[in-house]
């Protein structure tokens, strides 16, 4: 059983939980103070500041170690500051918190600009709006495999960013959803595979996957249900092609998207997943992918909310 101040009762966890979500749609970009005390840049910096090229496992450990309890406990001592108070002023806290663990918005805006970039045949333009969402240098893809690297980020951002911490939400309220992020922010610092980074994001990287390895196969199987007619494709697709990719837990709702979409998604020299479909994705198929992560995330909330009403009951 957690503290109350944490995990309080279902009524307070429902509402901070529908501020976050109103929060997240009117307050997509955090810009000056905000994003300085946004939790996501102070953890992103803070372990850059700590990192050394070609470091031990241990002082990745030691890394993440500080990272995540510098962060965690500065914001249960804010909830409990604020349960002291009164329940709105937890409400309040709590709905921030969430707000900067859970986000959809900015998301699917940033996937629907590279969309219409295609559409209007800027490929440029489109390049660079799917380069802030993936890693991979996508300066002289096709239009096809820009189409595949916005729809593949989509898949796996609705879990990372969205699926995954209303997971940890409903197990352990707010504080959970804010480890989510946190662990996720870690793995996107240090988790790289070069010589540099290879031992000290070791932590980082294998505490991602363990996190994320459950809600990471949920978002998947709500993609399949908001797939509707194509439901058993997408789950033909994710029973088929999930392990295809390095990552343990990406494969499962980008193979999803792809079965849902009947599309090819491709990172040269990496992956191809669903190649029977014969077909890279184009600007309609972005389109798509974004209608079916905005219903499987309409599920995820509508999931939360019957289980927080349950622990009312």
């Amino acid at each position: 059983m957690l503290p109350s101040f944490l995990y309080p009762g279902p009524l307070e966890l429902l509402s901070a939980l529908a501020l976050a979500l109103v929060l997240d749609i009117v307050y997509p970009y955090h810009s000056g103070f905000m994003l300085m005390v946004h939790p996501v840049h102070t953890s992103y910096f803070m372990a850059l500041r700590l990192y050394r090229p070609f470091s031990s496992r241990a002082r990745g450990a030691m890394i993440w170690a500080a990272v995540m309890s510098s962060h965690l406990v500065a914001y249960a001592a804010a909830l409990y500051l604020a349960y002291r108070l009164s329940p709105i002023a937890w409400i309040i806290v709590a709905g921030y918190i969430t707000k900067t663990s859970a986000s959809l918005r900015l998301l699917i805006d940033e996937v629907n600009g590279a969309g219409r970039a295609l559409e209007e045949g800027d490929l440029g333009r489109a390049r660079a709006l799917a380069q802030g969402l993936v890693r991979r240098d996508l300066s002289v893809e096709d239009a096809g495999h820009v189409a595949s690297a916005a729809i593949e980020s989509l898949a796996e951002s609705l879990n990372d960013g969205f699926v995954s911490p209303l997971f940890w939400y409903a197990v352990l309220g707010p504080l959970g959803a804010l480890a989510q992020r946190l662990v996720n922010t870690l793995d996107g610092a240090l988790g790289f595979k070069d010589p540099e980074h290879l031992k000290v994001g070791w932590a980082s990287a294998r505490a991602d996957t363990i996190v994320n390895y459950i809600p990471a196969r949920l978002t998947a199987a709500l993609i399949v249900i908001a797939s509707a007619r194509s439901a058993r494709r997408a789950a033909a697709a994710w029973a088929s092609c999930s392990g295809l990719t390095e990552s343990l837990n990406a494969g499962a709702p980008m193979s999803a998207m792809a079965g849902s979409l009947g599309v090819t998604l491709e990172k040269r020299g990496s992956y191809t997943l669903c190649p029977e479909f014969g077909r890279l994705p184009g600007a309609q198929d972005i389109r798509g992918s974004v209608r079916v992560a905005l219903a499987a995330a309409s599920l995820m909330v509508g999931l939360e909310a019957i289980i927080l009403a349950l622990l009312r009951a």
